[in-house]
């Protein structure tokens, strides 16, 4: 007998594979909130305070800065790569959940060095930028707008040079404008002064 007929294994092993399937949805359908906290503490820190060079913090962003940024990443509109696996599956609620646990956690500073000398002239350039207009006077960032007050130093850094060359993920115009003509060594100042807040 050749031709249509299956091999007796066929069958079985596409029912495994699709009882596999069933069963990886149903796991990541049925993951708690407390298990994915876990999986972003991983590298945004336990208590939301990285600790990983060049990640972000989240302890103390406003709630829907948070909820906001991961429904971008979510659908697709800011593209970061290490992120796509992790919020493809989040649903709305979880949205919701993560950014209301996050912002309700308190912001602490890096163990990267803060040179005074640095925050000084920081604090001169935010001055002339005003970024208090829209960050805050003590920077806690609000409504969509990020705290960057006790962010990491190295990831400050890093976005400030993206947002003023134009490569970072669905970035901002406001940003942008904010930096553009800035030095690197302006940049890295005014990372030391919203690390120092």
């Amino acid at each position: 007998m050749t031709g249509s007929v299956l091999p007796w294994w066929r069958p079985l092993a596409f029912g495994l594979a699709a009882a596999l399937l069933c069963a990886g949805g149903a796991l990541a359908q049925g993951t708690t909130i407390t298990q994915r906290i876990q999986r972003c503490g991983a590298c945004h820190g336990e208590d939301g305070n990285s600790k990983l060079e060049n990640t972000p913090s989240l302890a103390g962003q406003p709630a829907f800065f948070i909820l906001n940024q991961l429904f971008l990443m979510r659908e697709g509109v800011r593209k970061i790569e290490l992120m796509a696996p992790i919020v493809k599956d989040l649903k709305d609620e979880d949205l919701d959940l993560l950014s209301k646990h996050y912002a309700a956690l308190a912001p602490k500073s890096s163990d990267e060095r803060i040179d005074p000398a640095l925050v000084a002239r920081g604090a001169q350039l935010a001055e002339q930028k005003r970024c208090v207009s829209c960050h805050g006077a003590n920077l806690a960032g609000q409504d969509q707008i990020p705290r960057i007050g006790k962010q990491r130093i190295d990831y400050l850094t890093k976005a400030l040079k993206e947002f003023r060359d134009g490569t970072r993920p669905s970035g901002d115009t406001i940003m942008s404008g904010s930096v553009a003509g800035l030095s690197d060594a302006d940049l890295v100042a005014l990372a030391h002064f919203s690390a120092s807040k």
